[in-house]
């Protein structure tokens, strides 16, 4: 069922959005050589927990961490490790959530650690702009499709491919509610936007084939060929006019 939020429960998304784009950026601001992805979990579980809310992550269907920290060939879920060293040169996938009051708030952001060669840049700047593009088309009238097309669209034209198997999700009293929002898509198709409904519109993208695959921990996506991915997300409401990022400021 695709639920339509009311004025009240977007002031607390607001908020949760809020809390999340400021815990990423302070977890930006820590990533470095030589820490782990545990330590990285720490903090942003101190920081969602003193500024009022709960992490989202921890505990749904099992994940045992408060983040997800996702390297290089590794797409989303990664699970933060006291043996998982960053390193010069990784590429970093840092996912948040929280949840304020009994509402939600979901964001991600891929960092270069270091000194990368340039085509690892064009695959994060790539991935950003496609959300951007995402999100640009998340307007009232328009369609699912839409959104996806924009993606699809972007990123293929950039010579990378957008990951088939995950997609973005509403968002609000759950985590993951109606409806998915793919990645790819043909415009005019799919349910048609209305003001009120959010979204966490989520491009994953790999710089060689579409394809991944699942480790034995059941949780860490990687890619199937090795190549690099990159994620990118915000947490978007629709309106009456531009749609509001509720995690701006993130990254």
């Amino acid at each position: 069922m695709i639920e339509l939020k009311s004025e009240r429960e977007i002031r607390l998304m607001r908020e949760a959005g809020r809390i999340v784009a400021a815990v990423l950026r302070e977890l930006a601001a820590a990533l470095r050589p030589g820490i782990t992805t545990a330590d990285l979990d720490r903090l942003a579980e101190r920081l969602i927990r003193e500024a009022g809310a709960e992490p989202a992550f921890k505990g749904y269907q099992g994940f045992p961490a408060s983040i997800c920290t996702s390297i290089n060939d590794e797409v989303v879920h990664g699970i933060p490790s006291a043996h998982r060293v960053i390193r010069e040169g990784d590429v970093v996938s840092i996912d948040v959530g929280a949840r304020y009051q009994g509402y939600y708030g979901d964001s991600a952001a891929t960092f270069a650690v270091g000194t990368v060669p340039e085509e690892v840049r064009r695959l994060l700047e790539v991935t950003r702009q496609s959300l951007a593009a995402g999100i640009a088309a998340a307007r009232a009238g328009n369609r699912l499709g839409d959104i996806g097309h924009a993606v699809q669209q972007h990123v293929e034209a950039a010579g990378f491919s957008v990951v088939r198997d995950y997609a973005g999700h509403g968002i609000g009293r759950a985590m993951h509610e109606d409806p998915q929002v793919p990645n790819y898509g043909r415009p005019g198709t799919g349910l048609r936007l209305r003001p009120g409904l959010v979204i966490a519109i989520e491009p994953m993208v790999n710089a060689g084939g579409h394809a991944v695959k699942t480790d034995p921990d059941g949780w860490t996506v990687r890619t199937v060929d090795g190549s690099l991915s990159a994620h990118f997300e915000h947490t978007v409401l629709i309106t009456g006019g531009e749609p509001e990022v509720l995690t701006a400021g993130a990254f």
